[in-house]
């Protein structure tokens, strides 16, 4: 698993999504930049220490940032008004990306579940 694949995701996305997408791409790789970048269930993800940490879809009407833990978004409710989400994947679109404070604070949530907790 390497950054060439997901290059290639991206490759497949159209625009305006794949500019959003490699932002966001960006701003993670800063923020954990041990991270591993990966493939994980078909999907572009980050992986720290063994345990996948973030990851990003697009879609036809969307895109999703998705923490790999059912309990990150329940947990960060407030942080996350203007923005539709299942348990699992926080949804936003190009014209309302997401903050780099909020993807910083995602991925502060989940290092420490995964410290706290161990998966």
């Amino acid at each position: 698993m390497s950054s060439s694949e997901i290059d290639a995701y991206l490759a497949n996305v159209a625009e305006p999504q794949r500019s959003v997408l490699t932002a966001l791409r960006a701003t993670i790789g800063s923020l954990v930049p041990d991270a591993e970048e990966c493939i994980s269930y078909k999907i572009p993800a980050f992986r720290v220490d063994g345990h996948v940490v973030a990851g990003f879809a697009a879609f036809k009407n969307h895109m999703s940032y998705l923490p790999f833990s059912g309990s990150v978004l329940p947990a960060l409710h407030a942080s996350l008004e203007g923005h539709s989400r299942t348990k699992s994947a926080l949804h936003f679109t190009a014209a309302s990306p997401l903050s780099n404070e909020l993807v910083s604070l995602l991925l502060q949530s989940r290092l420490a579940e995964i410290e706290n907790r161990g998966h």
